[in-house]
């Protein structure tokens, strides 16, 4: 997958702040929704992913009435984890730049797990790293 997968985010009222725009916090369950489209466009089951890690640079505001629309790619794969990076385009103009590690995860066992290599494939990285 070369492309980054796009997901139309629609924004709620009570996503807003007392300063009227989209309340900061919020940024990150929209990098989840872009994650999940992300996976299930590769036919990728989420059910054993946990989030490892998340960072948001926050680049400009974000209005309610603004058309927002999160990029998703994956960036590297290692041995158990997967580093995803998005954008978050508000009108079209990058208002967050976010990275996510997630960990493919053996819930049995409580630890991670290698990354299956049919996920490998369908993302464009046959080989460890």
């Amino acid at each position: 997958m070369s492309e980054p997968v796009r997901t139309k985010i629609q924004l709620r009222f009570c996503d807003t702040d007392a300063l009227g725009h989209i309340n900061n916090t919020v940024f990150t369950q929209y990098s989840e929704l872009g994650r999940m489209d992300l996976f299930a466009a590769a036919g990728a089951q989420v059910t054993s992913l946990i989030l490892a890690r998340i960072a948001v640079d926050f680049v400009r505001q974000v209005q309610l009435d603004d058309e927002v629309v999160v990029e998703s790619r994956i960036a590297k794969i290692g041995k158990t984890s997967i580093v995803v990076a998005q954008e978050l385009l508000a009108d079209g103009e990058v208002a967050a730049k976010m990275e996510c590690v997630v960990v493919y995860f053996d819930y049995d066992a409580q630890r991670p797990a290698p990354v299956p290599g049919t996920w490998r494939e369908a993302f464009g990285f046959a080989e460890e790293v």
